[in-house]
């Protein structure tokens, strides 16, 4: 079978790492980045035809899916691109600024019979499938309460190479928070209702930079969310998870799952319950769950060819990523309004 022709639009941080993974893979053939950052092209040490635009690729090449890996206010615009000609698309988290976006672009993508698979990258690494096996079989009984936090200092070179990322939409909310998000919707069901309450940028900038969080999900979970990209801190996924090597592995963790059996934290996966019964007098046992390491920036390009090539549907849908920009906004709205919000 010959490659699968894949092409990546946008040479960021994300967008660089998507090139990377395709290159070394032989099943998978790079045929294109679309990027007009010169700067950028030349600092990504990167070998392929390079685009000014979409349109240029799509004149020169056929791919046979796309990576979307630009900005989130130019996801809509890119991704219609692609879906028009039928050519399917990993589109980086969030999927777009809004749900109205969102909503148009998954009609589009019905009308054209095109998948469309949200980067939300975590539901591919193996401490997450091996948590949400435990929880399905019931290993801490059911699920009653979460705990999510996510708390790191952003250098100001991160805002200072992409302006963008001062404006509103652009915060830790729906940045990095709506990975959490996607993650307890993963492990709890779907999110009924949102209380919030945000503090605008120490630094000055247009978003947030700390928010906190009640979730109320309809399986009668509550969970509590925080955020923040301006406070020195080892507890967050980067930090926990040694997903990613540029960041300090810290051994500590960023989320706490309670049950009426027992607890499980993340990621070390160390489960915690009463010998006997369930008793706060009784002894505690402690089992840690095994898993393997992996890459799942690899694991979810595999799974982007395995839904090229119809044989799975995509484990992060456009509708998946629908949900979870709805919880966004939500959000959003509960701390402007600083009441309760319904979904």
């Amino acid at each position: 079978m010959n490659p699968l022709k894949l092409a990546v639009v946008g040479l960021g941080l994300i967008g660089k790492k998507h090139a990377a993974i395709i290159q070394k893979n032989q099943q998978m053939e790079l045929c294109g980045i679309v990027e007009n950052n010169k700067l950028q092209i030349k600092n990504a040490n990167i070998k392929s035809k390079f685009f000014d635009n979409i349109q240029e690729l799509l004149n020169s090449e056929k791919p046979d899916g796309a990576i979307i890996a630009t900005p989130t206010p130019l996801h809509l615009s890119h991704a219609k691109i692609f879906i028009e000609k039928k050519i399917p698309i990993l589109i980086e988290k969030p999927i777009s600024n809004s749900s109205i976006e969102t909503s148009n672009l998954l009609k589009l993508a019905k009308k054209n019979s095109t998948k469309i698979l949200v980067g939300h990258h975590r539901r591919h690494n193996n401490i997450i499938k091996s948590a949400k096996k435990a929880l399905e079989i019931g290993s801490i009984g059911k699920i009653r309460s979460v705990f999510s936090i996510c708390w790191f200092y952003k250098p100001d070179k991160y805002f200072n190479t992409a302006p963008w990322r001062k404006k509103i939409g652009a915060g830790p909310i729906s940045i990095n928070l709506v990975h959490d998000i996607d993650l307890l919707r993963y492990f709890c069901g779907e999110v009924k209702n949102v209380q919030a309450t945000t503090s605008p940028s120490s630094r000055g900038y247009e978003n947030e930079d700390i928010a906190s969080i009640i979730l109320n999900f309809d399986t009668g979970v509550i969970a509590n969310m925080s955020v923040s990209d301006s406070i020195v801190s080892p507890w967050s996924w980067e930090m926990n998870s040694k997903e990613n090597s540029e960041f300090p592995y810290t051994k500590q963790n960023c989320y706490i799952i309670g049950g009426s059996k027992g607890s499980l934290s993340i990621p070390d996966l160390k489960i915690w319950s009463n010998e006997n019964t369930p008793n706060w007098e009784n002894p505690f046992k402690t089992e840690i769950l095994k898993f393997e390491h992996n890459d799942p920036l690899v694991d979810q390009i595999k799974h982007f060819c395995d839904v090229i090539n119809k044989k799975v549907e995509p484990l992060v849908s456009g509708e998946e990523g629908l949900k979870s920009i709805q919880v966004v906004e939500a959000i959003d709205k509960s701390s402007k309004l600083k009441k309760n919000i319904s979904i």
